[in-house]
């Protein structure tokens, strides 16, 4: 007997989250989370107060972590949550913090 094929459903989600994100500790936020959730890719502040995630994975993990997004941590106030869901390209091999825009 032929067993079924697992099927995955591999994403990426390029994420923007405005509000009272910078200086709260927002991008260590998102670093912990997507570490915990096996993720790969990278977040950064932008100039214009926001923060920028990419991150890949499974599309039902990257869930959980958009859902992360909408929450932040305790310290910061999210207003807005631009997401944008694309191709897995499985360019990272990690998840990172990245320079400021």
């Amino acid at each position: 007997m032929i067993e079924p094929k697992s099927f995955t459903h591999p994403a990426r989600l390029h994420a923007l989250v405005e509000g009272h994100v910078q200086g709260v500790g927002f991008r260590y936020f998102v670093l912990n989370r997507a570490q915990e959730l096996n993720l790969t890719g990278w977040v950064r502040n932008t100039a214009e107060g926001d923060v920028e995630v990419v991150a890949e994975g499974e599309r039902e993990v990257l869930d959980v972590l958009l859902e992360a997004l909408h929450q932040g941590p305790r310290s910061s106030y999210v207003t807005r949550v631009r997401e944008n869901w694309e191709p897995h390209l499985g360019e990272f091999r990690i998840f990172d913090v990245r320079s400021s825009f």
